[in-house]
C-alpha cells in the first residue's frame, strides 16, 4: 500500500492524500485526490505513473485549460503525427526532452522541483515511519490523515528556508 501525496510546493503543505491497496493504479485515485483541493491549481508535476491522456484531460476538466501539466513523459515516447500543426503538452515536452537532454528538461519544465515532494516523503518516513501500525484498512487510511496533519503542524513551526547568495 502505497499513501498518495500532493504537495503544495510553496510551503510544502500536503492538500491531499489517500492510501490505496498495491492493485490500484495512481491515476485511477487521482479523481478522489484532487476531490480534497480547496485551493486554485496552476501547475500539476508527475511522475511518470499518471502518464496519459485520461489524467491530462481530468485536470483540464477540474482546472482550466491553462492549468500547466508536467509529467516526465516514458522514455520510449515519440511526438505524435499532429504534432507540427497541433502540438500536445506531452509532445511538446518530449521535444523539449530531445533538443535539451532529459535533465536540461526537468530544469527547463520545472520538473526538478518534484525533488521537493520527493523530500516531504522522505520526511514521512522519517518521522512517521515507513510502514503502518493499523491492522484494518479503514484504520491504516485514518492513519495516513492524521500523519498528514502531524506533518502539516510541523511545517507550520518551522523550516529551513534556502536563499542563492552567489
Amino acid at each position: 500500500m502505497n499513501p498518495e501525496v500532493l504537495d503544495i510546493l510553496e510551503w510544502g503543505e500536503i492538500v491531499c492524500t489517500d492510501l490505496t491497496k498495491e492493485d490500484v493504479g495512481d491515476p485511477t485515485d487521482l479523481p478522489e485526490l484532487l476531490d480534497q483541493i480547496e485551493t486554485p491549481v496552476c501547475r500539476f508535476l508527475s511522475d511518470g505513473a499518471y502518464d496519459g491522456d485520461p489524467t491530462r484531460d481530468l485536470l483540464m476538466a477540474r482546472f482550466g485549460k491553462d492549468v500547466e501539466i508536467i509529467i516526465s513523459p516514458p522514455i520510449t515516447a515519440v511526438v505524435s503525427s499532429k504534432a507540427a500543426r497541433d502540438p500536445t503538452p506531452l509532445n511538446k515536452h518530449i521535444a523539449q526532452i530531445a533538443q535539451r537532454g532529459r535533465m536540461g528538461w526537468q530544469v527547463s519544465s520545472g520538473y526538478n522541483q518534484r525533488s521537493r515532494i520527493e523530500a516531504q516523503i522522505g520526511r514521512w518516513k522519517m518521522l512517521i515511519g515507513p510502514k503502518m501500525r493499523a491492522r484494518k484498512f479503514e484504520n491504516r487510511k485514518t492513519e495516513v490523515k492524521i500523519a498528514t496533519h502531524i506533518l502539516n503542524k510541523m511545517n507550520e513551526l518551522g523550516r529551513a528556508r534556502f536563499e542563492l547568495i552567489a
